[in-house]
Order: structure tokens, then C-alpha cells, then sequence
């Protein structure tokens, strides 16, 4: 284990970022080695939040750095996580695009960590993340059976910024609702800039990848401001069969803050990336719990088992 603090740095300063801070600050065994941040170079002032915190363009500017967690939006991370991983810094990202995607970026940065003695956690999020090693475990326990996963009501942080891109649009919300057995609907919020064709910002959202295999609704709003909130939940359900035996019900249910809770599994798993791990990039159904903790594995066992 480390005896000294494991040096992180914040890349990206949104709603996750400034979550992640808070966490990293909030961990004995780290210390918060600065932000990452391109308005760094533009010398505009800072947020009042981060006065006396290193904030920085290039993560070399802050010296030696042992993991590098990526707050930024999701399409983000191809291009970013390698650029960390070949200077040696170890990567948590919480990139939530379910599928293939997801499978392609873990094996290409499975490759990059592996040829320079890097980690990269993918997807530690709460889904994909937390949630996929509550799928996995609920599979262990009833092998034949059917698992439903349903989201919110609540914001969802990745279709917002998402639809927040589309030409047009000055800020957006995406709010999941859950129909149920796993359905859910998109209802999306947008700000538009003066002069946007509300038609085409709607043809937009809808064609996307984040949005185009779910019942989604867009909507014209004058403010955005006055209906975020960010919290969110899940419902996960399993009916299946232990054995021989059917009948066997499972619910697991959280409800949460969608940005804090996805920076501390982060944080959790930034522990796992610098003092557990082989180079090579996981995702979390393959990081033993125990791995996520500060402590010796003979103190965890001893209070958990």
C-alpha cells in the first residue's frame, strides 16, 4: 500500500469535476495535485472555488501526477485518456455508452496501458459502473432469469451534454423517466440561441445515438436553470432461478446525486488503478470490491467478511 498520498489531478471542471474535487479532497490517502483545464491558457478568472487549487492547461505543469481522472463529456475520452496513459498516469473515466463502444475503447487503451506501464478504469460511473457489477452479482445469483434496469426519474448528465451540443442550443436537460422492465423516455429541455430552428434542433437530438433507440420528447423552455436538479436513481430488478429453484426476486435501489456519485466511484477506482492493478484498462465488473478501499486486504476482510 502507499505511505504517501496518491497525487491526483482533475481533468475537466463541469458538474463531475467539481464533484471529483470535492471526493479526492475528502480521501485520506490522496491529495489533490490540481486541475486540468484549456481556459487555463486563455487567462480568464477563475471560479471563486478554486482559488489556492493549481489550475493548469497540460497536466506536466503539476508536476508528478499518479492518476488523471477525465470529467469531461464522454466523446471526449478516445482522444484524451491516451494522451495520459503514454506519459505513464494512471486514467478513470466515466465514459456511458453501453455496447460495443464501450468493449472498442477499453481494448484500444487496453493496448496503450499495457506498452507504457499505465491503468485505465473505463466507465466508472454508476451505469455503466457501479450498476454493471450489480448485474454481474445478480447473475451469479440467479443464472436463468431476466434483469431489468430502470433509470430515474432524474437527470442524465451524458444526454444533456449531448444535446446541449447541437447547433442551436444554449443549454439543455435530458430527463430520464422509467416506463418500466427496462423502458425508458427521454424528455429533453432545450435553451435555444436566438434565431435557432427549434425543428432542426429536435431532428438533431432525436437522430442521435444517445437518443435514437428511446421514446424521446423535445421541448422549447425559456431557462434551463429553473428546472435542473441533479438527482437520479435506479430501480435494478432480477426474477430468476438459483439452481433449480424459481422464484427468486431481486431489487436493488439507490436514489442519488448523479454528479457526486459518479465522482466517488472514481476516486474509488483511481485507488485500485494506482496500487492494485496490472497495466492494461478494466472495467468494473473486473476490479475486485476490496481493490476500491484504502486499507490492507487483511483489515477489509476482517470487517466485511
Amino acid at each position: 500500500m502507499a505511505t504517501t498520498p496518491l497525487r491526483i489531478a482533475v481533468v475537466s471542471y463541469g458538474n463531475i469535476g467539481r464533484a471529483a474535487i470535492e471526493a479526492v479532497q475528502a480521501a485520506s490517502d490522496m491529495a489533490l495535485a490540481g486541475v486540468v483545464r484549456r481556459r487555463a491558457s486563455a487567462g480568464q478568472p477563475l471560479p471563486p472555488e478554486l482559488t489556492g487549487i493549481p489550475v493548469v492547461d497540460d497536466v506536466a505543469k503539476l508536476g508528478h501526477v499518479d492518476v488523471a481522472l477525465l470529467c469531461g463529456p464522454t466523446r471526449s475520452i478516445p482522444d484524451t485518456a491516451p494522451r495520459y496513459l503514454r506519459q505513464g498516469i494512471h486514467t478513470v473515466d466515466s465514459f456511458d455508452i453501453h455496447g460495443a463502444k464501450l468493449w472498442e475503447l477499453r481494448q484500444s487503451l487496453d493496448a496503450i496501458g499495457k506498452q507504457h506501464a499505465s491503468v485505465a478504469v473505463v466507465s466508472a460511473g454508476w451505469d455503466p459502473g457501479s450498476d454493471s457489477v450489480m448485474r454481474t452479482l445478480l447473475l451469479a445469483l440467479a443464472p436463468r432469469g431476466l434483469t431489468y434496469t430502470n433509470f430515474g426519474p432524474g437527470m442524465s448528465m451524458g444526454h444533456s451534454v449531448c444535446a446541449k451540443s447541437k447547433p442551436g442550443v444554449k443549454d439543455a436537460l435530458s430527463m430520464t423517466i422509467p416506463v418500466g422492465t427496462g423502458v425508458h423516455r427521454r424528455m429533453v429541455y432545450v435553451e435555444l440561441e436566438p434565431g435557432a430552428n427549434f425543428a432542426a434542433v429536435e431532428q438533431a437530438i432525436k437522430t442521435d445515438e444517445y437518443f435514437a433507440h428511446d421514446d424521446t420528447r423535445v421541448f422549447a423552455v425559456p431557462s434551463i436553470d429553473a428546472l435542473k436538479d441533479m438527482g437520479h436513481g435506479v430501480l435494478m430488478q432480477r426474477k430468476g432461478v438459483s439452481g433449480a429453484t424459481h422464484n427468486q426476486l431481486f431489487e436493488f435501489r439507490m436514489t442519488i446525486n448523479n454528479p457526486a456519485l459518479t465522482a466517488q466511484i472514481m476516486v474509488s477506482c483511481a485507488r485500485a488503478a494506482a496500487l492494485r492493478l496490472q497495466p492494461g484498462a478494466y472495467t468494473m465488473p473486473e476490479i475486485p470490491p476490496l481493490d476500491l478501499l484504502p486499507g490492507s486486504r487483511e483489515d477489509l476482510i476482517k470487517a466485511l467478511v
